[in-house]
């Protein structure tokens, strides 16, 4: 019986593997198709039904899983938007220090285009700030916005 515990748990975390590969898979083809079409190309015309199909598959994963993936994206997205404000103070405050300048038709100081950076990642930690907060008030389930291709 420990023996099947234990291969049915390698089951679970592959099929989290997986997960976690689709999701990123989604993530990168959305962002590739955003990058083509901003370059004036025709983007991935298959990338909004591919994405679908991911978030239907996500959806089948046992709700609690679900829930604990829900919870490894948000505090990744809190860590990176964090790493990004301590970044940003770093790059503006060294810009500032050095006295840099933007020279182009207007001359100004190279920190007033730098200075939004961390301003903005902080508002994006905040948003999951409140996220995690909805999630750990919720039921171990994945929220159905989170799921939703709507």
């Amino acid at each position: 019986m420990d023996r099947l515990s234990d291969l049915y748990g390698r089951l679970l975390d592959g099929m989290l593997v997986g997960a976690c590969l689709l999701l990123l898979a989604i993530t990168f083809l959305i962002g590739l198709d955003v990058l083509l079409r901003n370059l004036g190309l025709d983007g991935i015309a298959a990338s909004n039904e591919l994405s679908e199909d991911g978030l239907i598959v996500l959806r089948m994963v046992p709700p609690t899983l679900g829930w604990a993936m829900e919870w490894l994206g948000d505090v990744t997205g809190l860590a990176c938007s964090l790493f990004f404000v301590w970044y940003g103070v770093r790059a503006t405050a060294a810009s500032y220090f050095a006295g840099s300048l933007s020279i182009k038709t207007l001359i100004f100081p190279e920190w007033w285009m730098l200075a939004p950076t961390p301003m903005c990642f902080l508002l994006v930690a905040v948003e999951f700030i409140f996220r995690m907060r909805l999630l750990a008030q919720a039921e171990r389930e994945p929220r159905a916005d989170a799921v939703s291709a709507s």
